[in-house]
């Protein structure tokens, strides 16, 4: 059992702090990730990765002018905006929050007499997953899948993004502490409180969605400009995401989200079947794909197995189209070679991973990368992972030589990861309307 905010909560439903998005957006489409202005370059090696690591979205923000996306999918009671807004399709990101942490920590190497291994994995049942069985988040790849016709020139060329960002030394990474997502698993009898929907774009669906949220009342969001966090319900089968979540005194409040009933038999992203009147542009994502999905737990780790496929943000994202299974986008690239939201990626199946003796959390990784892929979920300065940020349970299981990052850096541990061998599945592709 894990108590979390005063609550016993199973092991069996993963459980992490998450974040309150301040800001409001549309319903027509969730905003996309906006990018700094200040120069990371001039801060110092420690700060300059933790502020690459987070994604494009801070408070000191570049804004740009969005095309004329908001108004064609817009419901009666869901009026596009008159102004240009900032491009940022996770949502906004702004509202306070607390997260454990500014920023992923980048613990010191150990010293070369240390052979640190980490927890050891647990035994037992297969971990706790989000979704349908038969989600894309849960399947396997089937073996002799198809390739896409470009695999070869675009995953060239997400490998040359992942050498360019080793030799700056600020990634690839593993967030955890920001900018990842806080799951708060709550019982049946938890109290329900109204969030209010803080956007300039209006969605009476969603703001029913969120009457009556079973919210514990010392939730932190991600301490991140997202304040993303998640509440799950395993007894009604219910899940609620927020982005810019905020506690005011007059209550909670959060720029955008969704929410999404038969947890347990949905594919684990936004559209019609996920709650009444939900809309393809729900979600706190940039790709509409639920931050759930994809996240590596915390139960994750504690068994030594990530028995599903994994969630990574990355920095070049095509413009103007998506791949099934994301409904949307925030891409900015006009090179054909960068990789569309909602693209499937697997580490080839051919390659032994015991000969690369590789650390245990990046083991894992790979396996799962192997046996279920990767889906692109979202844009961010620095390509990373996402893994279940720790702050409900009060401490860090990453950090420290006992820890799961066997303390090393996420950039440390993704340097041996074989990025060079990953192979791009055939993408069904759509034109952002």
């Amino acid at each position: 059992m894990i108590a979390v905010a005063g609550l016993s909560v199973a092991a069996s439903c993963p459980v992490a702090a998450a974040k309150s998005p301040a800001g409001a957006w549309p319903e027509g489409q969730r905003p996309t990730r906006l990018t700094k202005c200040a120069k990371a370059g001039r801060r110092s090696a420690p700060d300059r990765i933790r502020a690459l690591s987070r994604p494009t979205t801070g408070k000191r923000v570049c804004r740009r002018k969005v095309g004329e996306h908001f108004g064609s999918a817009l419901g009666p009671d869901e009026a596009a905006p008159a102004a240009p807004v900032p491009i940022s399709i996770p949502m906004p990101k702004e509202a306070a929050a607390v997260h454990s942490g500014a920023s992923p920590d980048v613990p010191k190497p150990p010293p070369a007499s240390e052979s640190p291994s980490g927890p050891p994995p647990a035994s037992g049942e297969a971990p706790f997953r989000f979704f349908s069985p038969s989600s894309f988040w849960n399947t396997p790849v089937a073996a002799g899948e198809a390739l896409d016709p470009d695999s070869a020139a675009i995953t060239g060329a997400f490998e040359a993004t992942i050498a360019h960002e080793r030799q700056a030394g600020n990634g690839p990474w593993i967030n955890t502490t920001d900018y990842s997502v806080p799951i708060y698993t709550v019982p049946a009898d938890q109290p329900t409180v109204a969030v209010q929907l803080a956007s300039s774009f209006s969605s009476s669906a969603l703001q029913s969605a969120w009457s009556e949220v079973p919210m514990p009342i010392d939730a932190h969001p991600s301490d991140d400009t997202d304040a993303t966090l998640v509440v799950w319900q395993p007894s009604s089968d219910r899940l609620w995401e927020f982005w810019r979540l905020t506690q005011t005194a007059g209550g909670w409040k959060a720029g955008w989200g969704g929410a999404m009933q038969g947890v347990s038999s949905n594919q684990g992203v936004y559209g019609p079947e996920a709650w009444p009147g939900a809309r393809v542009w729900w979600g706190s994502s940039a790709s509409s794909l639920s931050l759930a999905g994809g996240l590596i737990t915390l139960e994750d780790l504690q068994h030594g197995q990530i028995d599903h496929a994994l969630a990574l943000a990355i920095p070049s994202v095509r413009a103007g189209v998506y791949a099934s299974p994301a409904q949307r986008t925030d891409g900015t690239s006009s090179n054909p070679l960068s990789l569309p939201e909602g693209a499937h990626l697997q580490l080839d199946p051919s390659l032994d991973l015991t000969r690369l003796h590789l650390p245990r959390i990046t083991l894992m990784i790979a396996e799962a990368a192997q046996r279920y892929g990767i889906f692109i979920r979202d844009r961010a300065r620095v390509t990373h992972f996402f893994a279940q940020d720790p702050t409900p349970t009060g401490a860090n299981p990453y950090s420290g030589p006992g820890g799961y990052f066997e303390a090393r850096s996420p950039a440390q541990l993704l340097a041996q990861f074989p990025w060079e061998h990953l192979v791009l599945l055939r993408m069904e592709q759509h034109r952002q309307s």
